[in-house]
């Protein structure tokens, strides 16, 4: 367990656990230094790493938006699909972090996973 529930941070991991308690991994991740504010794991995965490495796929999405001067328009959420996961970032605290999530494609409905987590963003700002 790595947070704290006295903080906003660990407070929201805590809530997306207690009503998604087969998740893989979450976390609270900071852009500008893409660390983790607060993260939890039921897996092997390292939700620290990969808050490192989708940090940049998040700067990388702004810069385009950027480019290709989408005014206006503001990222919501990303999501990754693989075989058999689905890893959801959802920005909050107007771009200023996101949730990282990882479930279960095949336990998890994508609907529910994004409504959690979107609970969880007025406690963030």
């Amino acid at each position: 367990m790595a947070y704290n529930v006295s903080i906003p941070a660990g407070q929201a991991v805590q809530n997306i656990i207690n009503d998604l308690p087969g998740l893989l991994a979450v976390a609270v991740v900071d852009i500008s230094s893409g660390m983790s504010l607060a993260s939890h794991s039921n897996s092997s995965i390292n939700p620290d790493t990969a808050a490192a490495y989708n940090t940049e796929v998040v700067k990388q999405k702004q810069k385009a938006i950027q480019a290709l001067k989408l005014q206006g328009e503001t990222i919501d959420d990303v999501l990754i699909t693989l075989n058999n996961q689905l890893h959801l970032l959802k920005i909050v605290n107007e771009g200023k972090k996101f949730i990282y999530l990882v479930v279960n494609s095949r336990d998890t409905n994508l609907a529910i996973a994004r409504e959690v987590v979107r609970a969880q963003a007025d406690l963030l700002k």
